[in-house]
């Protein structure tokens, strides 16, 4: 991700002088497209970004590579995690395909992925303790590593998109 300055003028006047302000944050350059930035990042490891799917699935995008699970939405509606189905190391998937399965004491859901690649590597212990899904599913609890095969796309939502659906959703 591009680290920004942004200057803006604020507070009283002084003299004749506007009192000026800098902020740095640390998002998406504002010249790239949403999918551009998602993808403008490989080989710097630097540029990391997390988005979501509509199905409750997010991807941490880390240059080439990517992390993914569903998100504690899902997670929380799903209840208590008793088994998690993950693929193989050297799967391959399109964006949208299954890739997985969760099930818990109320319901079974499928696991669809948010972007296209090939999985790097699986998170074993999720399989062995299929609970820390509920403790922490975007953080210990991720399923799957991928390298990306295309830029994720463009209907994957930022994090106040996403919170606006699943406050629609709920």
């Amino acid at each position: 991700m591009a680290s920004v300055a942004v200057a803006r003028f604020g507070g009283a006047l002084r003299s004749g002088a506007a009192v000026r302000t800098l902020r740095t944050f640390t998002g998406p350059s504002p010249s790239l497209p949403r999918a551009g930035w998602l993808a403008a990042g490989a080989g710097n490891k630097r540029c990391m970004s997390t988005v979501y799917a509509e199905s409750h699935e997010y991807l941490t995008v880390d240059g080439d590579t990517a992390k993914v699970g569903i998100t504690a939405f899902a997670a929380k509606a799903l209840g208590d995690v008793v088994f998690v189905d993950l693929p193989e190391v050297g799967d391959e998937f399109e964006a949208g395909d299954s890739f997985g399965s969760v099930e818990s004491v109320k319901a079974a859901s499928d696991v669809y992925a948010p972007a296209s690649g090939e999985v790097l590597e699986v998170n074993e212990a999720l399989t062995e303790s299929p609970g820390i899904l509920n403790e922490d599913p975007m953080g210990q609890g991720w399923f799957i590593k991928i390298k990306m095969t295309e830029p994720a796309p463009d209907t994957l939502m930022d994090p106040e998109a996403y919170k606006a659906h699943c406050e629609n959703s709920a």
